[in-house]
Order: C-alpha cells, then structure tokens, then sequence
C-alpha cells in the first residue's frame, strides 16, 4: 500500500471515529429536532408520509420545556397557532398533510393533542415565569372541556374528537387519550372538579376494560348507555400502538398505582427483547416483531427496569418510537 493511499485510509477511519463520538455525544433532544423537526416548527411523522398532527406538536412542546428549549417550544407553538388552531371552536386541527391539495381538510381535533398542548404550556408559564403560556394553557383547557368532556353512563369521559365519537346510544373512547398526568396538573393548578372527574372515573373505567385472557385495555373501546365497555367496533382488538401509552401515563401520574398491575402481569410473560408489538385480546394472536424501542421504553418504565431507559435516541427509529423514549425517559426524571 503507497504512502498516500496509508494516509487517507487513516485520515478516514479518524474521521469516522470523530463522527461517531460526536453522534454519541449528541443528546436525545438533539437527535429528536434532527430528525423531526422542520425550519418552520412543524414536527414530521416519518412512517406516515410526514404528515404532522397535534400530538406530535404536543409531545415536543412537552420535550421541548423538559430541556429547557424555549426558542424551539415558541417555534412549535407558533406553527400550531398559524396552521391548526380553530379559533371559532379554540382548538386545533388535528392533522397536516403536506402533500394534499387542503393541507388541514379534516377540521376535527383530537383531546389528546390538544391536552398534551395544553400540558406543555401551562409547565412552559411555570417554568419560564410567562403568563402568555398560562393564559393559553387555561384558555385551551376550557375549549377542551366545552367541546370534549361529557357525562355518560354516570362517568365523566373525554370523547377524542368533537366529532364522530358520540353515537348518542353509544360512545368511543381512546383510553391512551386518557392523560392522567396532565389531569392532575390542571387539577393542581385550577382546581376545578372536572380535572379530578376525569382522572378517578378514568381509572374506574380502566379497571373494566379487562378484555379477554390479557384483561388488557384495547386501543378503542365502545361504551354502551349502560356502562358496559367492550372493544371498540370497527377497530381491530388489540393491546396495540395506542394502548401502549396508558402505563406511561398512569406511572407517570402515580407510579405504584395498583392499575399498573395488567399491564406489569402481562409484560412479565415474555423475554424484554421478544415481547410482541401488539396481541389481539380475543384471539390471542400476536405480532411476529418485537417492540420498538419507544414502547420497549414504556414497558421497561412499568416494570421498573428504568436502568434500561436511556435518553438517547435508536439509530434511525422513526418518530413515535423516538417520542415515546423521551417521554419514557423524562417520566423517570425528578
């Protein structure tokens, strides 16, 4: 081998190294933005043609004031407010797409999005002293209980959308939009009973939706006038993507909360790197694939294996799985 040839080969192995050590000093916030996030503030989802939605909006406004990034928390608000908000209703469009013609045609929102929205700048006005943050927090909280939060069957429930989910005789409910952590927040801060409603009769709810030999929750659920729970019609029955943030949220809220114990029975019956992705409750079938590291995040946070939990992000994990890591990974943190 020339001399030369020597010395680019060495000059490249040391460029490599560099450019590993580097990526490994990156932080997971700093992979998050990267990966995710636009010039313009929007967040991409990158396994659903990066269309973007109020979650994702949501989770990073959260992130973002957990890592103490204003300048990136006002540029994911602002491209919410300009592109999503609703002003006749006070809330926001649920979803973006990039590529249509009508970029916002579905004007329903979604409470999740919304609540995580909300979450995120009520936590912004404490944290960085802003009322402007506040007042938004509290103005969307009451467009959320106007527009999404309703009696029926003798619960206090929180419908996922304005429209669609409320058949009269029945209802739909997502219970991974039931965000027990932000429940509690708002009821910290206002003190208003529907905060505290919503998080009891969520629970109570949950200890119901003991479907099939899992006695786990399934992404959507139909409840009946009666109060009767059964998965949801129209949707497949699993313990699925959606569902698997329920343990997040209740840990989150109250970690040693006894309705942790379905999901931790259920968990502990497989191997943490073989667990399925999803399982069917009535046929018991399972996914073929494991976790992706975000939910393998959630599992890990429920069972107590939070040594596994790292703020770095997988290489080349999509948007979701990245978003629930550093959820996982800020749930952990005092």
């Amino acid at each position: 081998m020339s001399t030369v040839r020597r010395m680019a080969l060495i000059f490249g192995l040391a460029l490599s190294l560099f450019s590993s050590l580097a990526c490994a000093q990156e932080d997971g916030w700093d992979q998050y933005k990267t990966r995710f996030l636009m010039p313009d503030g929007r967040i991409i989802d990158t396994a659903n043609r990066n269309v973007s939605h109020t979650e994702g909006q949501g989770f990073s406004m959260l992130l973002a004031v957990f890592n103490d990034d204003r300048a990136t928390f006002d540029q994911l608000w602002k491209w919410a407010d300009k592109t999503l908000y609703r002003k006749e209703v006070g809330l926001y469009a649920w979803r973006y797409d990039p590529d249509a013609k009508d970029k916002v045609a579905d004007k329903n929102n979604a409470s999740d999005g919304d609540m995580l929205m909300a979450w995120a700048l009520l936590l912004a006005g404490d944290k960085w002293g802003n009322t402007v943050y506040t007042d938004a927090s509290e103005k969307l909280q009451a467009a959320i209980v106007k527009h999404n939060v309703i009696e029926f069957a003798g619960y206090t429930v929180m419908l996922p959308g304005i429209y669609g989910f409320n058949h009269t005789s029945t209802i739909t409910l997502n219970p991974s939009y039931f965000l027990f952590p932000a429940w509690k927040a708002f009821y910290q801060h206002s003190h208003l009973k529907v905060w505290k409603s919503l998080n009891d009769d969520g629970l109570a709810l949950l200890k119901q939706m003991n479907f099939g030999k899992t006695g786990l929750p399934t992404d959507w659920v139909t409840m009946q006038a009666d109060g009767t729970l059964t998965p949801g019609k129209g949707w497949p029955p699993r313990f699925s993507y959606d569902a698997v943030r329920i343990p997040l949220y209740i840990s989150w809220a109250e970690p040693n909360s006894p309705a942790l114990q379905p999901f931790i029975r259920y968990w502990q019956g497989y191997p943490r790197e073989n667990t399925p992705a999803f399982i069917d409750v009535q046929s018991g079938a399972k996914a073929d694939y494991p976790l992706s590291p975000g939910m393998l995040a959630i599992r890990d946070v429920t069972l107590g294996n939070n040594f596994y939990v790292k703020d770095t992000l997988m290489p080349d994990d999509g948007y979701y799985s990245s978003a629930l890591q550093q959820l996982a990974y800020w749930s952990l943190q005092p």
